[in-house]
């Protein structure tokens, strides 16, 4: 049979790529100094390359994977919603919040399949984790759900706490190590409810997207 190509630093690149085109045009376009003005201007100019990059994103999904996942499409059409309004107020606060409701949205979505006794993570996932039985998808829904609970508390905090440039380096530095550390500690759980031992390579490179 002739094996799949593998995908996992492709999936991370559409899903982390938006937020370093982001963070590249905000960085050049700011100015030197304090000037609340300029730096308005940057965000903005950053907001749309953001936009931009998130479209090409979804089109390279299609494009190079034959498919869109529904968390990629969300994360698209919140980055851009809210780059939107980000653009018309002239307020970075939109573009920060937009990780809150991303992650409060996917918490929602695995919690309440989990408590309907569906494990949502399996539509996405399933061709990743072969061998896996029902309850270790219930379980991995559960804990995905929950992680990003703690992660949308975490940018609230963050959020609140930082410079609009270190929340974005925060973005980079703290929510993608916390993202594959999270993922490493499913391992044992996964490979408990029948994770092949051949696959769990590909659990760290294939894990659910955080939405960038």
């Amino acid at each position: 049979m002739e094996k799949k190509p593998k995908t996992g630093w492709l999936n991370i690149a559409v899903d982390y790529g938006p937020l370093l085109v982001f963070l590249a045009v905000y960085k050049l376009a700011t100015p030197e100094g304090d000037a609340p003005l300029g730096q308005i201007a940057a965000v903005i100019k950053g907001t749309i390359a953001f936009m931009i990059a998130a479209v090409v994103a979804l089109a390279f999904s299609k494009w190079k994977f034959g498919r869109i996942s529904p968390m990629l499409m969300l994360s698209t059409a919140l980055i851009v919603g809210f780059g939107a309004l980000t653009i018309w107020l002239r307020d970075e606060s939109f573009i920060q919040f937009k990780p809150t409701a991303i992650y409060l949205l996917f918490g929602v979505l695995l919690i309440g399949g989990w408590l309907r006794g569906k494990a949502l993570l399996q539509v996405l996932l399933e061709a990743v984790f072969e061998g896996l039985d029902r309850e270790g998808w219930l379980k991995l829904s559960r804990n995905w759900g929950l992680f990003f609970f703690a992660l949308a508390g975490l940018n609230e905090v963050l959020r609140t706490a930082l410079s609009f440039e270190d929340w974005l380096w925060a973005k980079l530095w703290v929510f993608m190590p916390l993202s594959f550390l999270f993922t490493f500690t499913q391992i044992p759980m996964l490979l408990r409810h029948g994770l092949a031992l051949e696959d769990r390579d590909k659990v760290v490179k294939d894990e659910p997207p955080t939405g960038s």
